[in-house]
This record gives C-alpha cells, structure tokens and sequence, in this order.
C-alpha cells in the first residue's frame, strides 16, 4: 500500500469513465489511457502501480473499450491478485480475472484436460517435499529436512527454466548456481522424482505451468479458444517473471499485442528462484513500437528516503542498473535517515529496542515499525531484545528461532551431553563451556567456517552458529557456567517467547519484506559479510545484494534507522565495516569504493575467527569442506558414522583384520593408563577406518575422520608404528 493509497480515494464507485481518471498524476494517467498496442510501465518503489494498471482496467472497461470478461491481469501472489480484484470492484469493473499465473494456468488447464488428454486432471501434490524425500530413497542418498528443500528448490529451478533432468548440470553451472549437493546427484534425484510422479499419476506446482504451455502448444484448436477468451493481458512484476512463465504468456498472446506490463528492474531480488529482469528489460525490443511509461513520483517515502534510495542505485552496475529509475518524492520532507554504529551485535539489538520503545512511547503503533534483517538467523538477538524491552512483536516469514527444528535438535543433543557429563565422548577433547557446546553442534553439522552457497543448509549452520555464539557470550558474562547452566538458560529463554502472538513490531527478512512497507524501518546488521552476504561473490550476486538493500530502503515511509556491529560479540576485535553500498551516501564516509579487492570484496567477515596457532600442525589444514563420499561406491555420505569410515555401511570392507585387533589392544592399554573409557581413546568406527585405510604417513592418518589434531599429536607415533608392523614397547603411549 502506497501513501497515494492510504485512504479510500473512492468511497463510491465511479459515476463515469472519466470519474476513474480523477486523482491520477500525469503518469498514472498516460497508463490508464494507453489500452491500444503493448504497453511497458516502469515503475519505481512507491509510485503508484498497482493504483494506475487497476485505473487503466477500469477505465478500459468503463468506457467500452475493453469487456471485462477479456481481461487477464496476472501477478505473482495471492495477496496481490486479491488486491488488485478488490480495487477493480471498487472502480466499478466486475468480471475482470485477477489471478497468479498458476491460478489461470490451472484454472484453463482443468477446463482443457478432458478434451487434450482425456479423463481428469491428475490429482496435484500439495508439497513435493515428500516425493522428494521418496526419490531420494530410490537414488539410495540420505538428505536431511534442510537437504530435501533445497532440492526441491533445484527441481523447481530447473523446471522454471525448462531445463530437463540431464541438462541440470550444464545449466546450474551456465547460471552460477551453488548445488547443494552433486550436479550428478541432483540429476539422478530429479529424474528419479519425475518418474514417481508418472508411477504415482500426479502433478505439481510447477507441472500446471509446463502442461499448460504443451497443450496450448500441441492444440493449436485449444490456443485458438484460449486467445478468443483473452484478448488483453496485464502482468505486475514482470521483473520476477520466469522464462516459463514468460513462454505461457506468449502463448497467451499468440500474434496479438495487447500488452500491458508493469516493473522495476532495480527490485529483481529473486533471482534464485529463475525470476529475470531480462523480459522486462527487453520488452522494446521485442516490442519496437510500445508505448514506454516511467512511474517516478514517489507517494510512499519522504525526500531524505527517498534520496538515500536514489543513492544506492548510482551506485549500481550492471544492466538492469542502466534502467535504474529516479524517484522523485511527493511527500513533505522528514528526518534524515539515521545511521548508528555499535560496539556487538547484542547492543546493536539492544539499541534498536530503546529506539523502538522511544517511539511507542511517542505515539507511534508498533504495527508500524519493522525490523528488517538480510538472514533469519539474526532474527533470535531482536526477538530476545525486544522481548527484554516488553515490546510486543510478530515474526513474518520465519520461523521463531527456538521452533525451528534444527534449533530444538540441537538443544536436545546439548541436554544430553549435560547429562552424561565426562562420559559423552563428545566433550572428551574440550575445555570449557564454548568448546563443549561446539563440539555438541559439530554433531549436529555445525562447523566452524560457513558453508558455500545459501538455501537451508546456510540457514541451518546460521541457527547453529548462532547457538554457538550464545554459549561464548553466556561464558564470557558468567564464568564457570556449566553446559546445564546454559541448558537452563535455553529453556527459559524458549518458554519466555512462546507467548501467543500479538500485533506489534514486525520482524522479518528483506526477502520477506518485499511489498509491504510501515513509517518506521530498522535496516540493521548493514556490514560487510551480511550485507552484501559473504557468499555473494560475482558481480552479478552483489549488485542483487545491493537490490535487496535498495527494497529494504524503499520499504520506510517517513523515518529510516541504519545500524551495524563492530564485532560479534562484546568484547570481540571491531574488525567488521559498515557495507560498501553506504559508501559515500552515510555522513563522514567516503565514496563507494568501486574496485574494492581483498576480504571485503568476497562478501567480508564471516562467523568464526580462527585464532592463529603457536605451532603448526603437522598437516595442512583444509579450509574448503568438500563432500564426504564414499570410497567404494561414490556415493555422498551424511550419517556420522559412514563418514569416519568413508564408505556406506553396506559397501565391502577391505580391513585388515589383524590390525584392527592389534589397535584394539593397544587402545585397552591405553584406555586403562588413562582411567577412562576405551572409546575416549578412539571409537571402533575410527580404528576401523584406520585398519582399512592403513596410513604411511602423518598426513594420511591425520585425514582420517576421528582422529583430530589433538589424539594426532598424543597416538599419532603409536598408531603409524603400528600401521607399519612394528611391536611397541610396554610403555608405549605413556605421557
């Protein structure tokens, strides 16, 4: 909703045509009075769009020149379809079709299906997490929940694009796309899925789309009846369309040119998802003669937003930064945009809640402020902040941190580990509370470097690096904690924010944010490594991170607040800097820097120092995790145990029998000098991954999993002597 939106301009329907035009600014009124030939509105944040394609329908149809029943607009959610009907009833022109494009291609594809293929219409699959989850059990592949939707969101991918199963590969790899698992296995697992969707006589989402667009393609009968129906289309957000969307909306035209579509190239932010600005961008190209309207008058966003918004953009490279549009705003002036630098991230979040509760205390709703935040991980610290404050807040498009499954499992396995204390093995080789929790979060993937790429798997370790983080500051503010004090902690923290949810201060990613907008917005976390994200890495990713910030912007009507961290934790080095895209637009920094190389240019800080070492190891250390894959059969390994092995349970075993018993024995011995436990020394898994790699050298054994720098140093000499075929003396092995 736009501030030329807030009120009902239109209390009554409109008594004429020219009724409808009343209220329009000059632009607006160019859109609503072209419905002759293809029509391209390029419309910045806050100008008005869907106000003037609405008017346009209304107008079209009041006057005679357009029959409702002709119409097709389409968009791309269900909230904005509803909106969009609403405003048409509104202006007096029922009958028009305002859907999605799934909801048409259904709608058509239900109504065709008897007479294109026969019978009805195969039942559609409410979530295919489940199908995925069942190929992924043909193709013999173990995936977690966080694995299973990140293949599922390859599959949808790959079928918006209308690539096949065999062409995965080469197309992922064409787009830059960071598989989450092997090219190959993603292949054989979306071919596997496609086949138990014909075994089962079942669709998807995506299938409405790709079986539309064959029979509007093999009937040409049915083509013809569809273009006879439809004979006008308006698209919203044409940005985000796909190509396989684009491909049905050709379909649709068939010859015809009757057009209309409406974006903004610099808001393509769901470029993961196959969404391209390229048919937007080339819309004059393939249509020389349209009609080419600019929306620029801002109604939403005050001069000083709208200024930092027009900054960001001057900034940005690339294609869809040559179409970049020059808000100009209509609102009277408001506060400067406030920018704030903090110490840690724990006062930065401590910040933003005074700040809010500055502004409830001053009148302002809480329904109209957001926390706007690049990933879902960093939603706990302003949850908690918050929460501490007693200020009333809704999570959108997340889940609470403490309900998110990873979360519950991992606070699971640290209750466990409290309880077994010494004895869990985990907790062997660590020092204090931090080692401990890190290495109970090991257990369940955590790591100490993030992984490539996004998707669940990087929001998974995020939830975890954040649990991580949480022990180190509880240490750090209480020493002597033990690993049930944090427990405690946990489930406090837990049971205080399972309060039933209120209207109040909305919490939520910039992804999420993206057409909504409140009079107040936080844009916090705004440093190098967040914003842009550490993973983004091309030009291409970097300018959508800048995008993304341009929509985070854009998303404040009157006032905007900008903060950052210096560190992570209190007391932590400030080595982190506010993010390149403010250079030159915050007061007191310098121009953008539009070459910048080193750390930062790569994304910047990431979670995790690694502190440097007196002595180095005996072995490089690897700073790039790879797949664990099984040696026999190739196959990628997720279950702990097959890892240490480095094979799958059931692939033959090439131990060697005589050496894994003479590792037991010298394991006992070792395991009754040090009065503790014979696993504590080295697991079974580990020995027989030792017996059935049989290293030679330093750097071989110390590969294997299990082993660890620690155990390496202290049996490392013992267990090569023994992998060698030498008898060790009697005191082998002690300290």
């Amino acid at each position: 909703m736009t501030a030329a939106t807030h009120s009902t301009l239109f209390p009554q329907v409109p008594d004429s045509a020219d009724a409808v035009l009343e209220g329009l600014d000059p632009e607006q009124r160019e859109v609503a009075t072209a419905l002759h030939g293809p029509v391209c509105v390029l419309a910045g944040a806050g100008t008005g769009k869907t106000r003037a394609i609405t008017h346009r329908i209304a107008y079209g149809v009041r006057a005679g020149i357009l029959h409702p029943s002709s119409v097709l607009a389409v968009t791309f959610t269900n909230r904005a379809a509803g909106e969009m009907r609403g405003r048409l009833r509104q202006l007096g022109a029922q009958g028009v079709q305002a859907r999605t494009f799934h909801s048409a291609a259904l709608r058509q594809l239900q109504y065709f299906w008897p007479k294109a293929i026969g019978g009805s219409l195969p039942r559609i699959v409410d979530r295919k997490i489940q199908l995925v989850a069942d190929a992924a059990v043909v193709c013999r592949l173990r995936l977690d929940r966080g694995e299973l939707r990140d293949a599922a969101a390859e599959i949808e991918w790959s079928k918006v694009t209308q690539t096949v199963p065999a062409d995965y590969p080469a197309a992922a790899a064409a787009a830059g796309r960071e598989a989450p698992r092997d090219p190959a296995e993603i292949t054989q697992l979306y071919a596997a899925y496609e086949d138990l969707k014909r075994e089962r006589a079942v669709i998807d989402f995506e299938d409405v789309l790709l079986l539309t667009v064959a029979v509007l393609q093999d009937r040409r009968d049915i083509a013809e009846q569809v273009r006879a129906q439809y004979q006008h289309f308006v698209v919203d957000e044409y940005q985000d369309v796909s190509p396989l969307q684009q491909r049905l909306l050709e379909l649709w035209l068939g010859e015809r040119d009757s057009l209309c579509v409406v974006g903004d190239a610099s808001q393509t932010i769901y470029s993961f998802t196959g969404a391209t600005p390229d048919h937007l961008l080339d819309f004059r190209t393939r249509h020389p003669g349209a009609t080419v309207v600019k929306l620029v008058r801002d109604y939403r966003s005050t001069p000083q937003v709208v200024h930092l918004a027009n900054g960001l953009l001057a900034q940005a490279r690339g294609r869809a930064a040559d179409h970049r549009l020059e808000l100009v705003s209509q609102r009277a002036p408001g506060p400067e945009p406030a920018y704030a630098e903090y110490p840690d991230e724990p006062a930065e979040a401590e910040g933003a809640a005074r700040r809010i509760r500055e502004l409830l205390d001053a009148g302002v709703p809480a329904a109209e402020i957001a926390v706007l935040f690049r990933t879902n991980a960093q939603s706990e610290s302003y949850e908690q902040a918050l929460a501490d404050a007693g200020i009333p807040y809704q999570l959108r498009g997340a889940e609470r941190f403490f309900d998110r499954p990873e979360v519950r499992r991992a606070i699971t396995a640290l209750r466990a580990s409290a309880r077994f204390g010494r004895n869990d093995t985990l907790l062997e080789d660590t020092v204090d509370l931090p080692s401990q929790v890190r290495a109970v979060l090991s257990g369940e993937g955590w790591t100490s470097q993030p992984p490539a790429g996004s998707g669940a798997v990087r929001e998974r370790w995020e939830s975890l690096a954040a649990l991580a983080d949480l022990a180190q500051d509880f240490a750090a503010a209480r020493p002597g904690v033990t690993l049930a004090d944090l427990v405690t902690e946990l489930d406090e923290r837990a049971n205080a924010q399972h309060a039933p949810t209120v209207q109040g201060v909305t919490l939520a990613s910039l992804h999420s944010a993206k057409g909504l907008e409140w009079d107040v917005v936080f844009l916090v976390g705004v440093a190098e490594g967040m914003m842009p994200i550490t993973y983004a890495r091309t030009d291409e990713q970097i300018e959508e991170e800048r995008r993304l910030l341009y929509v985070g912007v854009t998303r404040a009507r009157e006032r905007l607040h900008i903060s950052w961290a210096l560190s992570r934790a209190p007391g932590g080095r400030p080595s982190r800097r506010p993010s390149r895209f403010l250079d030159g637009l915050r007061p007191g920094s310098g121009p953008a820097a539009a070459g910048r190389t080193g750390p930062a240019a790569g994304g910047g800080v990431e979670h995790g120092h690694r502190s440097a070492r007196t002595s180095a190891p005996a072995v490089p250390r690897r700073t790039h995790r790879v797949p664990a894959r099984c040696r026999v059969c190739g196959r990628t390994l997720t279950d702990a145990g097959e890892m240490k092995l480095m094979r799958c349970e059931d692939c033959p075993s090439d131990m060697d029998e005589g050496l894994y018993e003479r590792l037991r024995s010298w394991r006992a011995l070792q395991a009754r000098r040090n009065g503790q436990p014979a696993f504590c020394v080295f697991t079974d898994k580990t020995l027989m991954a030792i017996a059935e790699t049989v290293p030679e050298e330093a750097g071989e054994l110390a590969r294997i999993p299990g082993v660890g720098m620690r155990k390496f140093n202290r049996y490392g000499a013992d267990v090569l002597a023994i992998c060698a075929g030498q008898d060790l003396e009697e005191d082998a092995g002690d300290d």
